[in-house]
């Protein structure tokens, strides 16, 4: 059997990496020069089971109106005319008016803990080198609101095997004292069990590792145009992001995936002053990594269509988030980055074959999660072309 995968991202290399471990022969195509160069470049590094709570619902709907138009907030909609956009945004609409975020959520905690587990094996098999942290995740509040909501998710999160510990602020300042400048804390929540990586590097190492022991070739700088390009693999793995929308529509396939932009920077500090937990500061919607001396923020959601353009408005509230929060880290220097993160309607990726007859398998549609969830729904895919 022959198998040929579209992206060259960490959802095309872990459906290499299930499949070429069985005998499978495994051809990865990608427009880029290299592996992990587009979402799998420079996102927040965060192994995030307890950032699953999905978007649709109707407390993000009211926040989400609020910062509609604004081009510094957390979310930001742009006012071009794009059919696709609406199309995404009325399913999403449906998607949250049938009020089962809950069991979304409860999906995604699910998958998050089974990657942790496959993460670790491949770890342990492989011997991949990605600045790999397990150093947990510190959620921490300013506004009473929102901590009263973390505190509302906690039975739902514990009740499904993920830890959510609810602290004060003094119990936040003791687990990581960098946050003692931190104006108007008012509590946390501390889960253990994630862990922080850089996904660019794992991309790169797991790459070197599907060539030179399990002969996966790759084919870069090739762009797929049509499925049509493919014909001589049994099967074919969109695995292509954003992109897989399009694609999947030259096979007359019609998939729901929007590119949802996101934005970091990363700092370079030589000096001690990185915390050394990873964070989420929920109402802000930003999630930091300490990556070696690499400082990694990231956060924003921006949704202007096939636009990799770095607007300096979404940037800005990282720096000054940074200068407010963290002020002896120094932001004269650090680099920019935007991604298009492939989301669908109802947060849920698109995994397998869309009907049994095709021989085309989806693995996308990960949203913000893709590094969280990946191997999971990787072992999805390899299943349905096995199981065949």
């Amino acid at each position: 059997m022959k198998v040929a995968i579209v992206g060259a991202g960490i959802a095309g290399l872990l459906p290499a990496y299930y499949l070429a471990k069985q005998g499978i022969e495994v051809d990865v195509y990608d427009e880029e020069s290299n592996a992990g160069m587009k979402c799998s470049f420079a996102n927040g590094g965060q192994l995030s089971v307890s950032n699953s709570e999905v978007w649709t619902n109707w407390n993000t709907i009211i926040q989400a109106t609020k910062w509609l138009f604004k081009k510094d907030a957390p979310f930001y909609m742009d006012t071009k005319f794009d059919a696709d956009k609406i199309s995404w945004l009325i399913k999403f609409l449906l998607s949250t008016y049938k009020n089962d975020s809950n069991y979304r959520t409860i999906e995604t905690i699910k998958l998050g803990l089974q990657s942790r587990v496959l993460y670790n094996e491949i770890i342990e098999s492989e011997k991949i080198n990605f600045n790999f942290s397990n150093c947990g995740i510190l959620h921490f509040y300013k506004n009473q609101k929102y901590f009263e909501h973390a505190k509302s998710l906690q039975d739902l999160y514990e009740s499904n095997g993920c830890q959510w510990e609810i602290l004060d602020k003094n119990k936040v300042i003791e687990l990581d004292p960098k946050l003692e400048n931190v104006k108007n804390i008012v509590g946390g929540v501390w889960t253990s069990g994630d862990s922080v990586g850089d996904i660019f590097k794992f991309c790169i190492n797991l790459a070197t590792i599907l060539k030179t022991k399990y002969n996966v070739k790759f084919i870069y700088n090739k762009k797929i145009h049509y499925v049509g390009q493919l014909d001589n693999y049994d099967y074919i793995v969109i695995a292509a992001g954003s992109k897989s929308a399009a694609l999947a529509k030259t096979a007359g396939i019609d998939i729901s995936v929007y590119p949802v932009k996101g934005y970091s920077i990363t700092i370079h500090s030589e000096k001690n002053n990185l915390p050394a937990v990873s964070l989420l500061d929920d109402e802000a919607k930003i999630v930091t990594s300490t990556l070696g001396n690499r400082f990694r923020v990231a956060g924003t959601a921006e949704l202007a269509g096939e636009n990799y353009e770095i607007s300096e408005h979404r940037i800005e509230p990282l720096i000054n988030w940074v200068k407010t929060n963290f002020p002896e880290i120094s932001t004269e220097t650090y680099s920019p980055w935007s991604c298009l993160r492939p989301m669908t309607p109802n947060m849920m990726p698109i995994t397998g074959k869309m009907n049994s007859q095709s021989n085309i398998v989806f693995h996308t549609g990960h949203g913000h999660l893709g590094w969280t969830i990946s191997p999971a729904t990787a072992q999805r895919v390899c299943e349905s072309i096995l199981n065949r």
